[in-house]
């Protein structure tokens, strides 16, 4: 899967990473920074595509929420505890967790649309979105970027190391979305059992 988005970054360029951070993208964000550090891609409009794509991705996914909120989240019973949580989180850190909820893993998807459903003031949202959505496109492709500059010093001359870089984000990038998934099918067979 990661020599598809490499492959696909090469080819389509930004057009890739705002399409790909408008469902989810740490994963692609942080390999575009570390091509950017090869001289592939300008690091500014990695941080930009990433920007734009995460930004527009969870309003359009706050405004299902906004407009089909309580219908969409009656239909997926199992979200009801992430949808707690969230909700929990709302009423306690609602400003803070518009901004953060980018980082947590297992509510990224879902928190958009449990906004949406609350009374939280569209433009409030919109406000906090894009402050969110900066420092998250800027944190991913600055770490690819970093990464990328630590295995050029690792690796000495980046014309040889650049396969060695990237090969080593796939494994890496691979290695991470394995334990995530073995973590959500542990998580939903905990669920699916009733502990």
């Amino acid at each position: 899967m990661y020599e598809h988005i490499q492959q696909w970054i090469a080819e389509f360029g930004y057009l890739t990473i705002l399409v790909w951070t408008f469902i989810e993208g740490e994963t692609v964000v942080i390999v575009a920074g570390v091509i950017a550090k090869l001289g592939q891609l300008e690091l500014h409009w990695v941080m930009l595509a990433a920007f734009v794509g995460s930004l527009c991705g969870d309003q359009f996914y706050f405004f299902i929420g906004r407009f089909q909120g309580k219908k969409l989240l009656d239909r997926h019973p199992k979200w009801a505890k992430r949808v707690g949580w969230i909700n929990d989180k709302l009423e306690r850190h609602r400003d803070f967790l518009v901004l953060t909820f980018r980082f947590y893993y297992g509510i990224r998807n879902v928190t958009p649309f449990v906004i949406g459903a609350s009374d939280i003031p569209t433009l409030r949202f919109l406000t906090l979105n894009m402050i969110g959505a900066a420092v998250w496109a800027v944190t991913f492709a600055g770490a690819g970027y970093l990464f990328g500059h630590a295995m050029e010093q690792f690796m000495g001359n980046m014309h040889h190391a650049q396969i060695y870089i990237i090969g080593t984000v796939v494994v890496i990038a691979f290695i991470v979305w394995l334990i995530m998934r073995y973590r959500r099918r542990a998580r939903e067979a905990r669920e699916a059992s009733g502990s």
